[in-house]
């Protein structure tokens, strides 16, 4: 049995998916649906049961009734922009905490969700090693709330037996429900269906002219072949990014969405909010050296060819992972 925590979410649900086109369905998900229309990604999917989180992390102090095979833990809130830290310490920190004591009682095998938003504004780069992550400054409590259990798995001595995913920005199908946390991919595509336009930011910095900022824009189904390899080699371990290695900016990014919705290029740039203004990344690329040489090789879509899957294959289709 594998269960994967945040499993109606965004990459959670796209894990399951893989797993299913792999002919397994054994798989527990564990997740809160709340109020928005995650449920949506769970109709196509093959799964054994659903788990409210409260409920499992309950069951996972006093004992499961089952051992897993692996936990693959991909809940959190991912909100960059959320102001109750308290709520993000006991969510994404002390709730991963209890998970990893778990794994490492019972010698299950933990893999869970990092993200590249703890390299703060990346003036000490891009390494996905221990010794920087002990570092780092993120911009934004989701950021610190991820550093810390990095940090304290590490002081813990447990990534020797852990695998940490540091995601960068991943777009793909099964992100409707996030709102304004979804990608720039998704929002530009509505705002071009409707106005036959996209809005990007203006630069704030003289290094970078507008919509020439740089992100390491990472295809989820790239996202999720990346953590499941770790499911099948259990020799590997330790902290690893999940991205393309190639920074490409926005303006690429919306250019290839028009090329892909067969529109003329059409961009604005407006002014970026001053709230934003000391917590924005102008650059970030993810040093993918360490994940190749633990035996990660398959190729990685291209920024062109991610969007236009997703556009022509997805969007324009209305489609969810798994429908047909």
């Amino acid at each position: 049995m594998i269960v994967v925590t945040g499993g109606a979410g965004f990459i959670g649900s796209a894990i399951v998916w893989r797993l299913n086109t792999l002919g397994k369905e054994n798989i527990i998900i564990v997740d809160e649906l709340g109020q928005d229309e995650k449920w949506k990604n769970l109709v196509s999917l093959g799964f054994h049961d659903f788990i409210n989180k409260n409920e499992f992390i309950k069951s996972i102090e006093t004992g499961l009734s089952f051992k897993p095979e692996a936990i693959i833990h991909m809940g959190a809130n991912s909100s960059t922009t959320e102001k109750d830290a308290d709520h993000l310490l006991n969510n994404n920190y002390e709730y991963t905490k209890k998970l990893a004591k778990y794994c490492v009682k019972n010698n299950v095998r933990f893999i869970y969700a990092s993200s590249a938003a703890t390299y703060g504004d990346g003036s000490l780069g891009f390494d996905d090693s221990e010794e920087l992550s002990k570092k780092l400054y993120p911009l934004n409590m989701y950021g610190y709330s991820k550093n810390l259990f990095d940090v304290w798995a590490i002081k813990n001595n447990l990534m020797d037996s852990f695998v940490g995913l540091k995601y960068f920005n991943v777009f793909g199908p099964n992100e409707y429900h996030k709102g304004d946390m979804r990608s720039v991919v998704h929002k530009a595509y509505e705002q071009i269906r409707d106005t036959g336009g996209v809005k990007l930011f203006k630069s704030r910095n003289d290094n970078y002219k507008d919509g020439e900022q740089m992100r390491d824009f990472v295809y989820v189904k790239d996202a999720v072949d990346m953590t499941l390899y770790f499911l099948d080699n259990k020799d590997k371990n330790g902290l690893f990014n999940v991205g393309t290695g190639k920074a490409r900016s926005w303006n690429d990014l919306v250019t290839a969405i028009f090329y892909s919705m067969d529109k003329k290029i059409n961009i604005e740039y407006i002014d970026l909010p001053e709230h934003l203004v000391k917590k924005y990344q102008y650059f970030t690329e993810a040093k993918l050296e360490k994940i190749k040489k633990a035996g990660y090789q398959k190729p990685i879509f291209s920024l062109e060819d991610g969007v236009a899957d997703y556009v022509k294959n997805y969007l324009m289709k209305d489609k969810y992972l798994g429908m047909r």
